[in-house]
C-alpha cells in the first residue's frame, strides 16, 4: 500500500469511525456558517432595500434656480427634463415640480402649491390624506390650514391673489432659509424668493384684475371659489400648504412660470448622492442648485451603520464560538487517537505527516458545515428579507465561496493547538502505558 492510499485510509476511517465526534464538529461549522452566510446576506442587501423603502418617505435631493433672474421665471419644462436625465444616468428617479404663490382667505395669508398631481402622489405615498387629492377646481388643504379655517372635505373656499403680498414674504425670506433639514422649508423658502422678484419687476400689475386675482386692497376678500377636496396630514410643513394643480394655479395667479422647487427621489445614498449633487450644481449650463435633504440622507446613513456595526459585533461573536466548538471537538478527537498517534510515530510516522492528517480532517468538517450552513444561511436571509422588507434576494456566489473558503479555514485555524500537542506525544510513553 502506498502512503497515499495509506494517508486516505487513515483519513476515511478517522472521519467515519468516530462519526459522533465528526458531527459535533460539523455542526460547529454549520452554525458559523449559517450565521454568517445570512447576516452578510442581509447586510449586503438592507442599503439597497432600506435606500428603496427610504424614497417612500419623500425626496432626498432637491433643485432649485440658482439665480434672482431664475426665481422669477421659475425652473422651465426644458430644464426640468435636461436635469432630470442628468439625475437618471445610471439611477432610478421620480421627481415632482412645485409652483408656490402666496394668496389671501378670509384677508389671511396661505401659501398655495401648483403641483402636478400624479407626480407628487407618487413621490411622497406617505402623505396621509383624507379625501381626494387636488384636481381642476379643487383644492388639497394641510391639516393646519383646515383646521385654522374650520372647514372639511367638501367645504368652499374663495382664494384670492395679490401680488403685494409678496413683498412682505420677501421680508422674512432670507432668515426663513434654512439647510433643507426638511425639504418643504427650503421650497417655501425659495417661493418667497420668487414671488419677492416678482413684486420687484412687476409694481405695476397690483390693481384689481378679474375675479380678484390681483388686488391692492388688504381687506379684499375677492377671488377664486375652490372646493376642498381633500386634507392632507403629514406632521411636517406640507399641513401648512394649500395644494392645487398647476393650471389652476396660473390661473389664479394669471400668468404661467416654471416651478420654484423639484424634489427628487433618488435611487442613491451617501457619497453617491453628494456626487450627484456637485455633478449638478457645476453644470452652468442647467442654471439650478441643486442639495440633499439631510433629514432623510443622515437618516439613511445612521440606520445603515448601525445595522452594518451590528453585523460586524455579532459576526466577531459567532466566530469566536465556532472557533471555539471546532477547537473543542478536534481536542477531543486527538485525546481519543492518542494511543493511535503514538503507535503510528513508533512505526516511522513523522510529525508534519499526523499534523497534515488532522488539518485535512478538519478542512473537511468545515467543507461539510460550510456547504450544509450556506445553503440554510440562504434560506434564512431569504425568509428574513421577505419577511421585513416584503422582498425576495437572490444566491451572491462569490459571498457563498467566501462562506465556504471561511468556513474550512476556521476550522483549521481552530485545530491547530490540540495538533501542535498531537505532534508532541512520546510514542514511547504510549506504548509503555499499553
Amino acid at each position: 500500500m502506498t502512503n497515499r492510499k495509506m494517508f486516505f485510509t487513515m483519513l476515511w476511517g478517522a472521519v467515519f469511525r468516530r462519526r459522533s465526534r465528526a458531527m459535533m464538529a460539523v455542526i460547529a461549522s454549520l452554525v458559523g456558517a449559517a450565521t454568517l452566510f445570512c447576516l452578510a446576506s442581509v447586510c449586503v442587501a438592507v442599503p439597497q432595500q432600506m435606500n428603496e423603502e427610504m424614497r417612500a418617505y419623500g425626496a432626498n435631493l432637491i433643485v432649485t434656480p440658482a439665480s434672482a433672474t431664475g426665481k422669477s421665471q421659475g425652473i422651465d419644462t426644458a430644464t426640468v427634463r435636461n436635469v432630470t436625465a442628468l439625475i437618471g444616468a445610471g439611477h432610478s428617479v421620480k421627481s415632482a415640480a412645485y409652483r408656490y404663490e402666496s394668496v389671501r382667505i378670509n384677508s389671511a395669508p396661505y401659501t398655495i402649491a401648483g403641483v402636478d398631481v400624479k407626480a407628487v402622489r407618487a413621490l411622497n405615498r406617505h402623505w396621509n390624506v383624507t379625501g381626494d387629492w387636488p384636481g381642476s377646481g379643487n383644492v388639497m388643504v394641510g391639516r393646519d390650514v383646515a383646521d385654522a379655517l374650520g372647514v372639511k372635505v367638501g367645504s368652499r373656499v374663495t382664494i384670492g391673489y395679490r401680488a403685494a403680498d409678496a413683498s412682505a414674504s420677501a421680508s422674512s425670506s432670507a432668515s426663513a432659509k434654512s439647510d433643507s433639514d426638511e425639504s418643504t422649508e427650503t421650497a417655501e423658502s425659495s417661493a418667497q424668493g420668487t414671488q419677492s422678484t416678482q413684486t420687484t419687476q412687476g409694481e405695476q400689475t397690483t390693481q384689481a384684475t378679474e375675479n380678484g386675482r390681483v388686488s391692492s386692497d388688504i381687506m379684499d376678500n375677492n377671488g377664486t371659489e375652490f372646493r376642498i377636496a381633500g386634507i392632507v396630514d403629514t406632521g411636517g410643513n406640507e399641513d401648512s400648504i394649500i395644494y392645487a394643480t398647476t393650471a389652476d394655479v396660473s390661473k389664479l395667479a394669471g400668468h404661467e412660470r416654471g416651478a420654484d422647487v423639484v424634489e427628487y427621489s433618488v435611487n442613491a445614498m451617501g457619497d453617491e448622492l453628494n456626487a450627484i449633487v456637485n455633478r449638478i450644481n457645476k453644470n452652468t449650463n442647467t442654471a439650478v442648485k441643486a442639495q440633499t435633504v439631510t433629514k432623510i440622507t443622515s437618516s439613511d446613513t445612521r440606520i445603515i451603520a448601525m445595522l452594518q456595526t451590528l453585523f460586524w459585533i455579532v459576526s466577531l461573536v459567532v466566530l469566536v464560538l465556532t472557533l471555539v466548538g471546532v477547537g473543542t471537538t478536534i481536542s477531543s478527537i486527538v485525546s481519543q487517537r492518542r494511543n493511535e498517534i503514538g503507535l503510528c510515530k513508533a512505526l516511522g510516522a513523522d510529525s508534519r505527516a499526523i499534523g497534515v492528517e488532522f488539518y485535512v480532517e478538519s478542512g473537511i468538517y468545515g467543507l461539510i458545515g460550510g456547504l450544509l450552513g450556506t445553503a440554510i444561511g440562504y434560506v434564512l436571509a431569504r425568509v428574513l428579507c421577505a419577511t421585513v422588507f416584503g422582498r425576495a434576494i437572490g444566491f451572491d456566489w462569490l459571498l457563498g465561496a467566501g462562506s465556504l473558503l471561511l468556513s474550512v479555514a476556521i476550522a483549521v485555524i481552530a485545530s491547530i493547538p490540540p495538533v501542535r500537542r498531537a505532534t508532541r506525544i512520546d510514542p514511547a510513553i504510549v506504548l509503555r502505558e499499553e
